[in-house]
């Protein structure tokens, strides 16, 4: 069993699974600071007043608990039940960016594998062969 299992590990689908995971998943950190640090702020100031998206939820009950500009994290610590929508906009954006980066790199290496190597055609070696056999 130990052999059979060391085979299956030394294919290479195996491997290059495990890399594009790790890669996948550092890539996801790449994708979610640009959505939190770069994006969510701009789209912030371009509503107008700088609006953080990270601390807009609904007040689903416990309104009480919750004092104005309280944040999220702040709101759910004092047992309010809230809706964190700003959350769920980033995590959307984050899915849409991560989706278009895969679908580039498939379509790309696509074209990549469907691209017709660069040597001579079977009609071009065989007009050589003909015409080297007709010099001699």
């Amino acid at each position: 069993m130990l052999k059979d299992f060391k085979a299956f590990l030394n294919q290479g689908n195996v491997m290059g699974l495990a890399v594009g995971v790790i890669i996948g998943g550092a890539f996801g950190k790449i994708v979610s600071s640009l959505t939190d640090d770069v994006l969510m702020p701009f789209i912030g100031w371009l509503t107008g007043g700088g609006v953080d998206f990270t601390n807009k939820y609904l007040i689903l009950s416990g309104g009480e608990k919750v004092t104005e500009g309280m944040t999220l994290a702040a709101a759910k610590a004092a047992g309010a039940n809230v809706m964190a929508l700003g959350s769920f906009v980033t995590a959307i954006i984050n899915f849409v960016l991560l989706a278009f980066v895969v679908f580039i790199l498939v379509r790309q290496a696509s074209k990549v594998i469907a691209m017709p190597d660069a040597g001579p055609t079977q009609v071009d070696l065989l007009t050589e062969i003909r015409d080297e056999l007709r010099k001699k």
